[in-house]
């Protein structure tokens, strides 16, 4: 069992940055690929990146790309996402995620094992 809690949500301006933690409890989480999704208001949650379980691999949404980093601490059990030149419309909450692998990570939020309860992320104009 794995127990997920994000931090590093709030409001910034367009163009800014912030940096998302997600602090997991359970002694299997390097075992686990972990990821972020989000969610928009009116919208479905739809995958933003994951990363495997050693850190050897990652995967980003193509809206990601280029702008954003996933990364994890193994020792610390806690996977970050670095969100740069944030967007109005990427306000959202954004949720972490563990499953099974980077690829079924990647295939959206029916690979998903875990859900953290999510923070919110407000990209001002």
């Amino acid at each position: 069992q794995v127990q997920l809690v994000e931090s590093g949500g709030g409001l910034v301006q367009a163009g800014g940055s912030l940096r998302l933690s997600c602090a997991a409890s359970g002694r299997t989480f390097s075992s686990y690929a972990m990821g972020w999704f989000r969610q928009a208001p009116g919208k479905e949650r739809e995958f933003v990146a994951a990363i495997s379980w050693s850190g050897g691999g990652t995967a980003y949404a193509a809206s990601a790309k280029g702008r954003f980093t996933i990364s994890r601490d193994n020792a610390k059990n806690t996977v970050f996402l670095q969100l740069n030149n944030l967007k109005p419309e990427e306000t959202a909450v954004y949720y972490c995620a563990g499953g099974r692998s980077l690829g079924v990570l990647t295939t959206g939020a029916n690979g998903v094992d875990y859900w953290g309860k999510g923070t919110l992320v407000t990209v001002s104009s």
